[in-house]
């Protein structure tokens, strides 16, 4: 189901010129008033590994999406910044992948298989 839902939302964003983790990493760093969150705290919040962030991060930064910056709270890292080229990307491709995700795996849902599936995924992330 997963892999389904995924290859057809990540066909549609590579239409907008993004990958799933670029439109990742992009609505994540949204949900900060800033735009702005330390590479640890991204990598975390994402579920992937402080490296795999920072490799996907640097070709994000060379295509102005996003830019690093020194971390005044720890020496040793770096916060993640979306650029303002980063958001407009965003607020472009955003409508668009919702109207993927709807496409590819809501709107084939019925009300009752949507309810049943946000009870199931409660109870598995309740664990977390």
């Amino acid at each position: 189901m997963v892999t389904a839902v995924q290859v057809g939302t990540a066909q549609d964003l590579a239409e907008l010129g993004l990958s799933e983790p670029d439109y990742e990493v992009l609505s994540t760093l949204s949900e900060r008033e800033d735009g702005t969150s330390t590479l640890h705290e991204q990598a975390t919040k994402m579920g992937w590994s402080r490296s795999r962030l920072s490799r996907h991060a640097s070709r994000m930064e060379a295509r102005g999406l996003i830019r690093r910056a020194p971390d005044p709270a720890d020496g040793r890292g770096c916060l993640l910044v979306l650029t303002p080229a980063g958001w407009d990307v965003l607020r472009d491709a955003a409508p668009s992948h919702v109207a993927s995700v709807r496409r590819h795996f809501v709107d084939r849902l019925t009300p009752d298989e949507l309810a049943a599936l946000s009870r199931i995924a409660k109870k598995l992330s309740a664990g977390r």
